[in-house]
């Protein structure tokens, strides 16, 4: 028996210590949100975050996860700046890897909210779009990392220094 927080849930499955996040997520708490890809963790469809960290949920065992915080894409609850900011940059084309791309930006933006181009390009690294909406990702992360919710949390990196 495994136990596990899912979007500020507890939950506890009996299943093969082995299992992926992903299949219980789907087949046990019916979460369709998160999506299969690949199946080896290279895509990106699949990211959840676990205690924060942006994380591949095909390739982590339930094993991993015992006494673990995950947030899914439902855990967002549809209202986040990131999902606002792809609403408003038309994001999504066929949309299958939507959510794992807006799983990795959220954590992306949670730990640097004001990324740089070369921020964003390697923290969304690893999330695969079919359909090539690469631009319109970055101009959504970038106008996310505007918005009250981050711009809050930017700290000033300039110091008064004493005159000596």
């Amino acid at each position: 028996m495994f136990e596990f927080t899912v979007n500020d849930s507890v939950y506890a499955v009996d299943v093969e210590a082995d299992t992926p996040l992903l299949w219980i997520l789907r087949d046990h708490l019916q979460l369709l949100g998160t999506k299969f890809g690949c199946g080896a963790g290279l895509c990106g469809a699949c990211t959840v975050h676990l205690d924060g960290s942006a994380t591949r949920s095909c390739v982590l065992p339930i094993s991993a996860v015992a006494d673990r915080r995950i947030t899914t894409i439902e855990g967002l609850g549809g209202e986040h700046p990131v999902q606002q900011s792809w609403i408003d940059h038309s994001v999504p084309q066929c949309g299958y890897c939507q959510s794992g791309q807006i799983m990795s930006a959220v954590a992306l933006l949670d730990g640097n909210p004001n990324p740089s181009e070369t921020d964003i390009e390697q923290g969304m690294a690893g999330n695969i779009c079919r359909c090539g909406t690469y631009p319109r990702i970055k101009a959504a992360i970038q106008s996310a990392a505007q918005t009250k919710h981050y711009s809050a949390s930017h700290t000033s990196n300039e110091t008064v220094g004493d005159d000596v």
